[in-house]
């Protein structure tokens, strides 16, 4: 999926709990679940960050040049104004395209 095409309101939005708990059943289960997505989302929104970072990054480089170099300022506010990974993994939730399995369901315990 690629993050940055993806259009989510950022404004404040009422939830009903009972429409994010309807696939798994248990309200806790779904915020460990939306947790764990959202931590996927940022670490690969990090890691994209640090690799195009990586192509500015010289050996000479001094202070006077990391200050003035437009071009990675401009791409750091780019990844700043991008929806928070919270925003994004509850959205793909609600589409249901976020895979999961609870191993102890399939026991009969949790």
């Amino acid at each position: 999926m690629d993050i940055k095409k993806v259009k989510i309101e950022t404004t404040a939005i009422t939830r009903n709990l009972n429409d994010l708990d309807a696939q798994t059943g248990n309200i806790y289960e779904t915020i460990v679940l939306l947790s764990k997505r959202s931590d996927q989302i940022a670490i690969e929104l990090r890691d994209e960050l640090h690799e195009k970072l990586k192509e500015f990054s010289g050996i000479n480089d001094n202070l006077e040049e990391i200050f003035e170099n437009r071009e990675q300022i401009e791409m750091a506010r780019s990844y700043e104004q991008l929806p928070k990974p919270t925003l994004l993994s509850i959205s793909e939730f609600q589409k249901g395209k976020v895979y999961y399995k609870n191993p102890n369901k399939d026991l009969g315990e949790f």
